[in-house]
């Protein structure tokens, strides 16, 4: 039986609702899954949609100006409801597994949502500390923290912090089969502090996280400089590499050789989540010109996990 999946639209001024629309159109996509849509219904139909693609859960947005897409409040609102009312409906159990198109956001705090992005306002509903992680082919990385200024990651970075996540980023990559999954640890200064000598970092938090994991039982490195942490994933001699920021992460991820598109995903919620790994995209909406790429791999990716 195929899972059931409830895809949100993103922002309606965006290129959510195209990309949405072109991966429900994809053959790989119908066979894997039963796609059901929450989203403004005007964007929807812009970009397509009938009710033959997937039956939809309309969220409108009020005055819309769709030759001028950008973030706005009403676009920021209906991507907002939309979420909400997804993760709502997580908790019957009817959805397997719920897939985000790109949000503002700008247009979430024009309309004053609670938190900044989706990650963090499903921490908010769940009460839950969950995991961001990117998948890319055979490229696992994720996050000990997320969207956070440089200059605040000293402070932040705690070693139960990165106890928890390490935690949750073993446990992530077991459900995608991995057995005993090994994970190399990023180090947050250039060449892991040499010794103290650039940071104290890697001495006070970071080596004795580790040291406790393995500990533990979990196969996790040492804290490496981020070449070499990359380095050795890529090679193969891990199943994942432990970020310590958003960029560490995102920019070899992004930029490593391959065609695959990354896939975005949450862990440690009540519901499966995934998303593409991009934004979205106000120069490109409105023109058919969006790749759909990220978000048909982004429900596949659902869809494979669902049934896990």
């Amino acid at each position: 039986m195929k899972p059931s999946i409830l895809i949100t639209a993103g922002d309606p001024l965006g290129i959510g609702p195209e990309i949405t629309v072109k991966a429900l159109k994809s053959a790989a996509v119908r066979r894997a899954c039963s796609p059901f849509i929450a989203g403004d219904t005007a964007a929807l139909k812009r970009a397509g949609w009938t009710p033959a693609l997937a039956p939809l859960l309309p969220v409108d947005a009020r005055g819309l100006d769709f030759s001028r897409p950008r973030p706005t409040r009403a676009g920021g609102k209906a991507s907002l409801e939309a979420v909400l009312l997804a993760a709502g409906l997580m908790q019957p159990g009817f959805f397997r597994a719920l897939v985000t198109a790109p949000i503002s956001k700008e247009a979430w705090e024009l309309a004053g949502a609670p938190a900044p992005a989706h990650t963090d306002l499903f921490r908010l509903l769940e009460k839950k500390e969950p995991l961001m992680l990117f998948s890319r082919g055979r490229i696992n990385a994720a996050l000990v923290t997320e969207h956070l200024a440089i200059r605040d990651l000293s402070r932040k970075i705690t070693r139960e912090l990165v106890k928890k996540k390490a935690v949750l980023f073993s446990g992530a990559l077991a459900a995608l089969g991995l057995r005993r999954p090994a994970i190399t640890l990023c180090a947050l200064n250039p060449h892991a502090g040499d010794g103290g000598v650039i940071g104290r970092e890697e001495i006070e938090v970071l080596r004795p996280a580790a040291a406790a994991l393995r500990a533990a039982g979990l196969n996790i490195s040492a804290p490496l400089p981020t070449d070499a942490a990359w380095a050795a994933h890529l090679a193969g001699k891990s199943d994942g590499l432990l970020a310590l920021y958003h960029d560490q992460a995102l920019a070899p991820l992004k930029t490593a050789a391959g065609t695959a598109p990354a896939v975005h995903w949450t862990w440690g919620l009540s519901f499966t989540r995934t998303s593409p790994a991009h934004g979205t995209a106000f120069d490109l909406a409105g023109r058919g010109q969006a790749d759909a790429s990220g978000m048909r791999e982004a429900i596949l990716f659902a869809a494979r996990l669902a049934k896990k």
